[in-house]
């Protein structure tokens, strides 16, 4: 089969389209004949060497797939049959003609919905919902600010935190992203590189802050994430684009706070906790994808590459030009 791969850490330039072996399905996993994955920054950093796969994982790229189920291993509950429209989070593997995968972290696709539009659901919104509700707990009126609110984690957790009745705030880095997570539905954004996010966080809430903070930046942004946390609020840290070296008293304002920091990498995450995050998600949230839903859920795709053109596609996602999830259409 034919897979995006890279044979020594560095830039984008280094990927390309291998022929390697095909995976047999073991014990209680599934084969599924992928047509979709997508990119994640997590794909950038493992291509630099930053970043490896969990110990017995594949070592290629793709943290997410959609496809049809293509092989059952054995002891397989019968839960999926061949020819069954799945996706799936993983921890590597997803940008291959096909992938094995536990049968608990398979996901049914919901009806009407394309593998390219469902390939960007699996890591940005299990990421979201995990973060919103098994990390930061979050209830209904509270408001929740989203660090780079226009990334496929932003715009699944925009709507998340309206399906839950919160109130979602957002920073972006241009006008255009800032529209689209208006329209995604936030109730407020601010542009960080233009204005100081905490003061307009604040004089937005009245004074008050936020309840809850999703920082996939890291250390650039700490003072600022203080200042606008409201008393006993939760800063759940999920990336660190900006590194992770705090300079500072920390520890005081957080305690002058009450407020807690809370890290998460789903990626790293046990296959027992994953199936659980995977099984509420699928009962409370996947019903939202389909017609008629209310409200409605959309999955939101940014551009199409064809795996042949996986390099141009991290270069896309190093631009940070992106408003939602990066697709990789994987060839039949």
């Amino acid at each position: 089969m034919f897979a995006a791969y890279f044979d020594c850490p560095g830039g984008p330039e280094n990927l390309y389209m291998k022929e390697v072996m095909k995976p047999d399905p073991g014990e209680g996993e599934v084969l599924v004949k992928v047509s979709a994955s997508a990119l994640n920054r997590a794909d950038l950093l493992q291509r630099r060497g930053k970043y490896p796969p969990p110990k017995g994982a594949s070592d290629i790229l793709g943290l997410e797939a959609a496809g049809s189920v293509a092989g059952l291993g054995p002891g397989c509950s019968g839960r999926w049959k061949i020819g069954d429209a799945v996706m799936a989070l993983l921890s590597g593997g997803g940008q291959a003609q096909y992938v094995t995968v536990p049968e608990g972290f398979l996901m049914p696709i919901p009806k009407d919905m394309t593998f390219i539009q469902a390939a960007a659901i699996p890591e940005a919104w299990l990421t979201a919902f995990q973060l919103l509700h098994f990390v930061g707990k979050v209830q209904e009126g509270e408001r929740v600010l989203i660090h780079a609110g226009a990334s496929g984690v932003g715009m699944a957790a925009i709507q998340l935190v309206r399906l839950a009745k919160a109130i979602p705030i957002v920073t972006a880095g241009t006008q255009e992203k800032l529209e689209a997570t208006a329209n995604a539905g936030a109730a407020a954004g601010f542009n960080y590189k233009s204005e100081d996010f905490s003061e307009m966080v604040l004089e937005f809430t009245q004074g008050s802050g936020v309840d809850i903070i999703l920082d996939c930046v890291g250390a650039s942004y700490w003072e600022k994430n203080l200042s606008c946390l409201n008393t006993d609020g939760r800063w759940i840290i999920y990336g660190l684009l900006s590194g992770g070296e705090v300079h500072g008293d920390l520890l005081a304002r957080l305690l002058s706070k009450r407020a807690s920091i809370h890290t998460s990498l789903l990626r790293s995450r046990d296959k027992e906790a994953s199936t659980g995050y995977k099984q509420a998600f699928t009962e409370e949230v996947l019903p939202h994808f389909s017609g008629g839903a209310s409200p409605r859920l959309l999955p939101l795709v940014d551009s199409v590459y064809p795996l042949h053109a996986i390099a141009e596609a991290h270069r896309a996602m190093e631009g940070n030009k992106n408003i939602g999830k990066i697709v990789i259409e994987i060839p039949v």
